[in-house]
């Protein structure tokens, strides 16, 4: 497998360092309010990863934080009038809710910060020992920049620019602007630990340090996160642990795209925040999930109702193909003509195609892609009046559905029942849709009355009013069945 390593700016053939076990942390939410869709494709794209090396054979340790203590937290919970504790457990519930929706695995260690606020305090001393730190006479503890000659190796940014204008604050104890906070001095109405710098509380780049070499020790096989962690956060990371252990932090970094509404980056100044839940009142979580795979995880994925909607139908005729496979397989009688060599050819170049997408950079686009032909070439066998009643025709669309299953566990979709899905979705698109269901029950019922009693005239004219109400009738020699278009 090759990924993207954001340090070295380049593919890289992946292998874990002690050839066995992947070490792989991921920097989690800031436990301050719902999460977003941004969120979410961080998650999907790191669980897909962990599900693909696990597929290939790798055991993989995986270590996601929880930020617990944070300027953000502290805020929010002092607007909401309740402790920071309380606030952030709040929204690690939440979080925990919204992704076991989408299918995001646990991972194997989910620190918060507060855990490690031991291993935090002893890391600052040992940076202090080793001069790369120093603390102020009021009790902050600063991280030297300059004492670091790697500092903007993974950003790519130059110290001597970033200095260039850059300032101290009135009543900062800087010696650099560029200094970063290791520990923060007590604040009123702030949780504080004791430190050896007096009553604190660390800084939001020390957490990852410290927990990510206490659970996995170093170096991380995969340190991952959004793009818009990779500076400050990461370069700060990699700065403190290496300058405290002499090693290499991290050897690949993995870097999840932007989520972009109207081309621009969702945020809240702009007024385009979208979270999880808004998406799920309109959508199932599995669409949503199934939407943010549709792009290589690297590049911008632009979010909108359109273009979740298309991701709907796919889904949809990947769950129906699988419904006509199931029905195909349970309903016929097979003859003993086996295959045509190109459609088994085809067949097999396919299943290695969705592999090959995934070694290349975790293509997930390309993966499903490889998922559509597959299904297309299930319909072609099932078009096929001669094949599909094959022995031939048979292995193939057992394979088909084997193959859907294996891959759709991999990447967390296609995983339901085809009747379940399909009848999930019908009534999500009603709610979607304020679809009056009791009205469409009644239409439904005096329709099947009508065609019972060949009263073509007056089921043409219901089918009309259900059309009307966004319901599509059908025709079946098992009765009429419906959809919402």
């Amino acid at each position: 497998m090759r990924l993207y390593n954001t340090l070295t700016r380049a593919k890289e053939d992946f292998a874990p360092e002690d050839g066995k076990t992947v070490k792989m942390y991921v920097c989690g939410i800031t436990a301050y309010d719902l999460c977003h869709i941004g969120h979410a494709r961080s998650a999907v794209v790191f669980d897909v990863l962990v599900r693909y090396l696990r597929y290939l054979g790798l055991p993989v340790t995986f270590v996601r934080n929880f930020t617990d203590v944070d300027d953000k937290i502290i805020n929010r919970a002092n607007q909401e009038g309740i402790a920071s504790e309380a606030l952030a457990a709040k929204y690690i519930d939440a979080f925990y809710q919204d992704m076991d929706q989408l299918g995001i695995l646990r991972a194997d260690f989910e620190p918060r910060a507060t855990e490690f606020v031991g291993e935090m305090v002893r890391l600052a001393q040992h940076l202090i020992a080793k001069g790369h730190a120093y603390a102020t006479p009021s009790g902050d503890v600063y991280f030297r920049v300059r004492s670091f000659a790697g500092y903007g190796k993974l950003s790519g940014r130059d110290v001597e620019e970033m200095r260039s204008g850059a300032r101290v604050a009135p009543g900062e104890e800087k010696e650099d602007p560029l200094d970063f906070a290791l520990w923060k001095a007590a604040k009123p109405g702030e949780p504080t630990w004791e430190s050896p710098w007096g009553l604190g509380r660390p800084g939001w780049h020390l957490e990852c340090s410290a927990m990510s070499e206490k659970l996995l020790g170093l170096p991380l096989d995969i340190h991952g996160g959004g793009q818009d962690l990779i500076f400050p956060h990461h370069e700060n990371e990699i700065a403190q642990s290496e300058a405290a252990t002499d090693k290499d932090f991290a050897r690949f970094w993995v870097h999840n795209g932007f989520v972009r509404i109207n081309a621009e980056k969702m945020s809240k100044s702009l007024g385009n925040f979208v979270t999880i839940r808004d998406i799920y009142t309109h959508f199932l979580p599995e669409t949503l999930r199934f939407f943010l795979l549709s792009s290589q995880y690297r590049s911008p994925l632009d979010y909108s109702a359109e273009a979740l909607a298309e991701a709907e139908k796919g889904l949809k005729r990947i769950y129906a193909a699988l419904a006509q496979i199931e029905e195909t397989l349970t309903g016929t009688k097979w003859n003993q003509s086996p295959l045509p060599k190109p459609l088994a050819d085809e067949f097999t170049a396919l299943r290695q195609g969705w592999r090959d997408c995934l070694d290349d950079d975790l293509n997930t686009a390309g993966a499903l892609g490889q998922v559509f032909s597959l299904v297309r070439l299930a319909g072609r066998v099932m078009d096929d009046k001669g094949l599909r009643k094959s022995e031939g025709g048979r292995e193939l669309l057992t394979g088909v559905r084997e193959a859907l299953g294996e891959f759709g566990a991999v990447l967390g979709v296609m995983t339901s029942k085809p009747a379940r899905f399909l009848d999930a979705l019908r009534q999500c698109k009603l709610a979607r849709q304020n679809v009056d269901t009791a009205k469409m029950e009644t239409l439904l019922a005096a329709r099947a009355a009508a065609r019972a009693a060949k009263d073509f005239a007056s089921s043409d004219s219901l089918r009309d009013e259900l059309a009307a109400l966004g319901v599509e009738v059908k025709d079946t020699p098992a009765g009429q069945v419906w959809d919402v278009t």
